[in-house]
């Protein structure tokens, strides 16, 4: 089942629609559930919802999933490109666009904001073990982040198609200097037609780049995978096929 309900940012106190998902026995259960938290909501379940008009087909997926969970979905800012700004935690230029930074601010506002609510009013299980966050272009930037900036809250994150072109410094050091629990896996992805078209500019040593993220989490003691999709573009119809392989990596 679908819910939406209201919440307001605290930093920047704009309103926000949170697409949720329950179980479909919640109701009639005692029973307490995962909680996966995603950006970019309103792309996860409807088609008629969807930026696009393609959706990830999020809930047919869940439905048919052995495992039951929450997912908790933020939708974006629709202005302009604040999206952008929102679901950055680094201040760059990317495609001739000023991107100026508020993921830091945006995180602190689900950690200790969205989430008590969502443990609170819901059935919950709230430890890190139980929670996961994940998205994909700006939302695979912010799920990246968010795993290291906030390792004490999640312990697992998939980050499709990650927009990590400007800020690969800013990742590296993140990735080498942040504390990282053992308990903690990673799945990356992007696809290869990602780097025709629009996205040429894209960096063409994509893979080489994740390969090396993946090796420094490995060192450090969690655990990190790297799929590249062949034939997967930009889009919500090639993050869906993924859906199977970032679940079963990150929750067998």
């Amino acid at each position: 089942m679908i819910k939406k309900f209201q919440a307001t940012i605290s930093y920047s106190h704009l309103r926000r629609t949170v697409h949720l998902y329950l179980p479909d026995d919640y109701g009639s259960s005692k029973e307490r559930y995962p909680v996966i938290y995603m950006y970019d909501g309103h792309n996860l379940f409807f088609d008629k919802d969807a930026t696009y008009g393609k959706s990830w087909g999020l809930k047919e997926f869940l439905d048919a999933y052995p495992k039951k969970f929450i997912v908790v979905g933020v939708e974006c800012n629709h202005e302009g490109h604040k999206r952008l700004d929102e679901y950055s935690p680094y201040s760059f230029r990317l495609l001739g666009m000023n991107i100026h930074g508020e993921g830091k601010e945006y995180m602190d506002w689900l950690v200790h904001h969205l989430k008590p609510y969502i443990d609170k009013k819901y059935r919950t299980l709230p430890d890190r073990e139980h929670t996961m966050i994940a998205g994909s272009s700006m939302g695979g930037l912010m799920s990246y982040y968010s795993i290291f900036a906030h390792n004490d809250i999640f312990s697992k994150a998939a980050c499709l198609s990650s927009t990590f072109d400007a800020c690969q410094e800013e990742i590296m050091k993140l990735t080498k200097q942040s504390a990282i629990d053992p308990n903690t896996r990673i799945f990356l992805s992007f696809g290869s037609k990602e780097l025709r078209g629009r996205w040429i500019k894209r960096n063409p040593l994509i893979q080489s780049f994740h390969q090396e993220l993946i090796d420094i989490i490995q060192k450090r003691g969690g655990q990190a995978t790297f799929e590249w999709v062949e034939g997967a573009s930009h889009n919500e119809a090639s993050w869906e096929k993924q859906i199977p392989d970032f679940m079963e990596y990150l929750w067998k």
